[in-house]
């Protein structure tokens, strides 16, 4: 790989403008990607009570992936990623507070659109998680998970050019902590957001179904309990440590978990399902009524954050196993997990299908867990 064109961007390029609009401009390293085709946005579809676990008639690649470069460099661990219709993309930077949006073309111009004032970010919690309204062509709506001093919430806010609006609260009073704050954001194919909450540290919440730490909700984009959930609730889904990874094949949902000493995990999500934290890590939960994990790691391997599909495959980024992960799927089963980039760029924390169906993968250098190699953190494109 050609060694990097791109500029590195500062903390003091960006820091202090709170109305957006700072402009950085940055060059893709190696071979240059295609222009992405934008993304038309997606009418809200009828509910569902319950994803079906049919099987994406998407072709399945069998080359291994390829970095084809780099979208831009010296980011301060983002944490959120999501694409606009027309293919730029919103990130989201946890301890900065920062959303910024990246273009989709070249040159990958990086404007910062505001930041979040009542973020809090302590440990792992901050500004985390970023979606883009279905039917952002009409209502403008940026969705974005939020660690406040009182709680975790979910906020909604509208993007006018490169400004974005004061954000509106629309799901609180989710608990909040130092550690295990969930924080992943997705919008599923009836049009309801999926919200990923962890269990702040204090297991048993996670088995307390009237608490939502420990939980997959799914909630109007106003904020409500999405017709149909099991429990006239936000819930959809319970018994989780700590969810960082969503992701859809056609209308079945597909979840990575923070493991504790021993398994991390790739579950398939139904609903009203108890995913079994903490009365057991990893498989082994049939028996007492709870869903075992579709897939396993060690934790050294893994730790998993991100999740997408592209390709025919699932995708898992892992942080501490400094490796992408890429998982088959045969008649709804996930198997043939198989690490690459092993140690390549380090810890690796979010990755997103980008509307030309490349992976846009980003590292987490700058969280406090390790020393940040020099252009970190940044976002690699990658062929799936």
């Amino acid at each position: 790989m050609k060694r990097a064109l791109a500029l590195v961007l500062s903390a003091g390029l960006l820091a202090g403008c709170s109305q957006g609009g700072s402009e950085v401009t940055y060059e893709i390293e190696g071979t240059p990607t295609p222009t992405p085709t934008p993304s038309a946005p997606t009418s809200a579809a009828a509910p569902s009570s319950s994803p079906s676990a049919t099987e994406s008639t998407e072709a399945v690649t069998t080359k291994p992936p390829k970095v084809l470069g780099t979208i831009a460099t010296g980011l301060a661990a983002p944490w959120g990623l999501d694409f606009l219709p027309d293919g730029d993309a919103i990130v989201t930077e946890r301890d900065t507070r920062r959303v910024l949006r990246i273009g989709g073309e070249r040159p990958h111009r990086v404007t910062e659109l505001g930041t979040i004032d009542a973020a809090a970010p302590q440990g792992e919690a901050g500004l985390l998680g970023v979606a883009v309204s279905p039917t952002f062509d009409e209502d403008r709506f940026v969705f974005l998970y939020v660690s406040t001093a009182e709680d975790n919430r979910v906020v909604r806010a509208t993007l006018r050019g490169n400004r974005l609006g004061t954000p509106e609260p629309i799901l609180t009073g989710i608990p909040n902590g130092f550690r295990h704050d969930g924080g992943r954001l997705e919008f599923g194919p009836n049009g309801y957001l999926y919200v990923t909450t962890g269990e702040i540290g204090e297991p048993d919440r996670a088995q307390d179904r009237e608490d939502l730490a420990g939980k997959i909700l799914r909630i109007t984009p106003d904020g409500d309990p999405a017709p149909g959930n099991p429990f006239d609730s936000p819930v959809w889904s319970w018994g989780h440590r700590n969810v960082q990874g969503l992701a859809f094949v056609d209308d079945q949902l597909w979840a990575s978990e923070f493991g504790d000493q021993t398994f991390d995990e790739l579950n398939r999500i139904r609903a009203g399902d108890n995913y079994g934290w903490p009365e057991v890590e990893g498989e082994g939960g049939t028996d007492q009524g709870f869903t075992d994990p579709q897939v396993t790691w060690g934790t050294d391997e893994a730790s998993p954050s991100g999740l997408a599909y592209a390709g025919g495959h699932l995708w898992l980024a892992a942080l501490k196993g400094e490796r992408l992960w890429r998982v088959d799927l045969e008649d709804g089963e996930a198997t043939n997990p198989t690490p690459y980039f092993v140690g390549d760029y380090g810890r690796m924390r979010t990755v997103v299908t980008a509307p030309d169906g490349r992976l846009w993968l980003t590292t987490s250098n700058r969280d406090g867990r390790i020393d940040p190699r020099e252009g970190d953190d940044r976002i690699l494109v990658i062929r799936p």
